[in-house]
């Protein structure tokens, strides 16, 4: 594997994403695709995600994202590439 197989992706969600155990299942997510970074929500209603890893891994985040948990509803996923910055160590929910 090369840095060029790796990415960072920071997603923004918006919709019915607070209360909905939302987090839980992103982070569920990113440990079953072993990726590091985290999980927020942010006091504009919308939930960021912040996570790193290989780049395939990362598009199956992206889809998980949009999906949803199973009482959230998603309107929107804004998904924004960058280069690996090697900061994050596991994969948390911020509070």
């Amino acid at each position: 594997m090369t840095m060029s197989d790796l990415a960072l992706l920071r997603a923004v969600v918006r919709g019915r994403v607070h209360g909905v155990y939302f987090r839980a299942f992103v982070e569920s997510r990113a440990l079953e695709l072993k990726l590091s970074g985290y999980v927020r929500n942010l006091p504009d209603g919308t939930v960021e995600v912040k996570a790193e890893g290989e780049i395939p891994k990362l598009e199956k985040l992206v889809e998980y994202l949009k999906k949803g948990s199973p009482a959230s509803l998603v309107e929107a996923v804004v998904a924004e590439w960058a280069e690996p910055s090697g900061e994050f160590s596991g994969f948390s929910t911020k509070y």
